[in-house]
């Protein structure tokens, strides 16, 4: 990837509503230059969509908390994510490495929803679950760090 792009990558995990006019002050490039690089960018899957960062306590969710899940026969299929899927309080779903084999990040209304998650996630997958609950964020959603390699 060029480093323009980069810089422009970098400039919209900032502020995805930067608009086009603000991108090109700030790499020097046109308005029509910074649309068609964004575009292609875009096509290319580099920048996969543009969310609005939501204040969880605002809306109710403040309780967070990461559950690892190990499935409780190894031997069956793994298809967690899939089964867990139409569960809306989890949030994401990493593969990991090590004694577990995802960990999810979730987000609830309180311990007795996260306990009726956590029976539902058990059920549903069938799989054991370590939980750890967040006490607070001190930082998320960083602006990554855009090295120089290949993208």
């Amino acid at each position: 990837m060029e480093e323009i792009d980069r810089r422009i990558v970098t400039l919209l995990a900032a502020d995805g509503r930067m608009s086009f006019t603000d991108l090109a002050k700030e790499t020097g490039l046109s308005v029509s230059a910074v649309h068609q690089r964004v575009r292609r960018l875009e096509k290319r899957g580099v920048i996969r969509g543009y969310a609005a960062l939501i204040d969880h306590n605002a809306i109710g969710l403040p309780l967070t908390a990461f559950v690892s899940i190990k499935p409780i026969d190894p031997s069956a299929a793994d298809d967690a994510p899939e089964r867990l899927q139409d569960l809306s309080a989890v949030e994401a779903c990493h593969s990991v490495a090590g004694d577990e084999s995802y960990i999810l990040k979730v987000r609830v209304e309180s311990p007795l929803a996260l306990e009726h998650l956590l029976q539902r996630i058990r059920a549903a997958a069938n799989v054991s679950t370590r939980t750890t609950i967040v006490l607070s964020t001190p930082f998320e959603h960083r602006t990554p760090e855009l090295g120089t390699g290949p993208a």
